[in-house]
């Protein structure tokens, strides 16, 4: 956090600072590696200072965060772009100096968590004394045997990287890859990168088409409110279903109403214009409340200790892969395709929703130690972590023989 905060900072400087391409190409590199680092390590953060009980409303709180940010933004570009002199860009790129200042500051004061503080210098004690302060509590013992356990194990695996792609990890490897990479099929980026002018080509001005990404991400801010408030009571798989669902039916509106009104050169009546909005508005929020905080808060708490930070690398490189390959092919599908870029958003949302239905346990409330448990009784992953225990007993079985051997 602290790596990541102060390369925020000087990316933001040179952003505002800028007076050739090199400088602004400087700048969403540097922007680039924070967020890098950040999505990284903040996620991993919450999740293992959280009490399961509310580990996914304070996750949670990450996209909230997001959301907030991306809020502000808006309405900073929908400020300064009536700046007549044309430098109220230089604004926009130095105001992101503000939250990065807050990040870096803020993390001097942050303890190390519980399982880091046991993994790198096995102090029991200084854990304890720790996790007394988060969970309000003396009776600490139990989770503390279980970092410690879990401690163990990780210090034993010298290439998470590597020790992530055997066979008793393939679930969380399989997790770690297809949220992040279906997440940003869904077409959420789009609305991130190109809302104003999606709306300002369906016939909104521009500052009106600004002010309707506000009114999107006001709705997404709301969505993220009201996920802290019921992840962890309705659950994951739940909000994955249900915001799946709205944002099929969100998307199939969208194509349909664009495919009906909007022709290739003209513009499209101003009430069809504001239903597209209600619509986007909709579909921005089935995503808020369920795969915008769930993509980073399921994957770190599925991971056990010993593949934890190389699961939650995977996540955000997938994310951000994704996230380039959209945002550059989207507007030369949307030419060629035109309305049915929608449905396809739509077909890929199906597909995601049909697989969480099958094949992602519900993790709530459970402890992150303990998180296997969910996949030796899943209908699916069973036969193949069951196989896998089964395999390794054996081995055990047999190296005991060969040692009781000689004594006998």
């Amino acid at each position: 956090m602290l790596i990541g905060g102060t390369v925020f900072i000087a990316g933001s400087v040179f952003g505002g600072a800028a007076v050739n391409v090199p400088m602004l190409l400087l700048n969403r590199i540097l922007l680039g590696i924070g967020l890098g680092f950040t999505n990284q390590s903040i996620p991993l953060y919450l999740s293992e200072m959280a009490p399961p009980q509310y580990r996914g409303a304070i996750n949670n709180g990450f996209e909230l965060s997001i959301s907030i940010g991306i809020l502000i933004a808006n309405i900073l570009n929908y400020c300064v772009v009536k700046i007549t002199a044309g430098w109220g860009w230089r604004i926009s790129l130095s105001m992101a100096a503000v939250p990065a200042a807050f990040l870096t500051i803020g993390a001097i004061f942050l303890p190390e968590t519980p399982s880091f503080i046991i993994q790198r210098d096995g102090n029991t004690d200084k854990a304890r004394a720790l996790l007394q302060k988060l969970r309000g509590t003396t009776s600490v013992q139990n989770e503390l045997d279980d970092l410690v356990s879990a401690s163990n194990l990780s210090r034993a695996t010298r290439y998470p990287f590597r020790h992530i792609f055997k066979r008793k990890f393939r679930p969380q490897l399989a997790m770690v890859l297809l949220i992040p990479f279906f997440n940003q099929l869904t077409g959420i980026n789009v609305m991130n990168f190109y809302a104003p002018v999606m709306f300002r080509t369906i016939g909104l001005k521009e500052s009106a088409s600004l002010l309707s990404s506000i009114v999107t991400r006001l709705c997404a801010t709301f969505a993220n409110i009201v996920a802290m408030m019921v992840v962890d009571r309705f659950g994951r798989r739940k909000l994955f279903l249900v915001g799946g669902i709205q944002m099929i039916l969100s998307q199939i509106a969208v194509g349909a109403i664009l495919a009906a009104k909007f022709k290739d050169y003209g513009l499209m009546d101003k009430d069809y214009a504001y239903l597209v909005l209600i619509t986007m508005c909709v579909f921005v929020a089935g995503f808020a409340w369920s795969w915008g905080p769930l993509t980073f808060l399921v994957p770190t708490e599925i991971c056990p200790l010993e593949i934890r930070s190389a699961g939650q690398s995977i996540v955000v490189a997938v994310v951000f892969l994704m996230t380039f390959v959209i945002g550059q092919t989207f507007l030369a599908v949307l030419c060629r395709i035109k309305s049915g870029t929608f449905f396809v958003f739509a077909a890929w949302i199906c597909v995601m929703t049909l697989l969480v239905y099958m094949f992602l346990p519900e993790t709530k409330k459970i402890p992150m130690e303990q998180m296997e448990q969910v996949w030796r009784s899943h209908w699916f992953w069973k036969k193949i972590v069951g196989e896998v225990e089964n395999k390794e007993g054996e081995e055990k079985v047999q190296q005991a023989g060969k040692i009781a051997l000689p004594s006998s």
